[in-house]
């Protein structure tokens, strides 16, 4: 997922180098993961001066942070479609490992950055805001299975460990390559997590 590009009426040049050195960081994280590369790096690649990243950023880890809320917010619309799908709460749970799996496939750079970039985020409150907001859509329904906040946050901790630990395999290969695999990863977490809920 390419970041949004900003328009701003008076001119495009800070707006368009932002996004450029969010896409280019994008691209590297890709190609040689999260801690794969420097400022001056993704600079290069954008096609900019050394120094023009520190117009937007104070660092790598704050340009790393912007794309990891902005993965976090990719992440709640697609879970926020997933369990919107249907009305009981074990089915939403199912529905959403299935999108996790599919998060991880299909946007490898956001889910290795927000995953494993090991950023603070107490030093970054819109992503950890952005954390929150995808824990305040699926803890509700994880509630309706467990109604003790603590026992409703481990159910939610099980399914999201099994999707990421299923999601991690495929990207690794062990489940195979191409749709087929993709596809069949995502139901593997749906009925992964249909067994978690099927326990309570």
């Amino acid at each position: 997922m390419s970041p949004p590009v900003n328009r701003r009426p008076t001119g495009r040049h800070h707006g368009d180098l932002r996004n450029a050195l969010l896409r280019a960081a994008l691209e590297l994280v890709g190609e040689r993961g999260p801690h794969g590369f420097t400022l001056a790096e993704a600079s290069r690649r954008a096609g900019v001066s050394v120094a023009a990243p520190y117009k937007h950023f104070a660092d790598r880890e704050t340009l790393l942070a912007e794309l990891a809320t902005q993965g976090y917010r990719e992440q709640l619309t697609r879970f926020a479609e997933a369990v919107g799908g249907s009305d009981d709460p074990g089915e939403q749970l199912a529905c959403f490992a299935a999108a996790y799996v599919r998060f991880a496939a299909e946007e490898p750079a956001l889910f290795d950055i927000t995953f494993h970039a090991g950023l603070d985020k107490s030093r970054f409150p819109a992503l950890a805001s952005a954390g929150d907001e995808v824990s305040a859509l699926l803890l509700p329904v994880a509630r309706r299975l467990s109604p003790d906040p603590d026992d409703a946050f481990d159910l939610l901790l099980r399914v999201a460990g099994a999707a990421h630990g299923l999601a991690v395999f495929l990207r690794q290969g062990l489940f195979g390559a191409g749709d087929a695999a993709l596809a069949d990863t995502a139901e593997r977490a749906a009925r992964t997590a249909r067994a978690i809920t099927g326990q309570l």
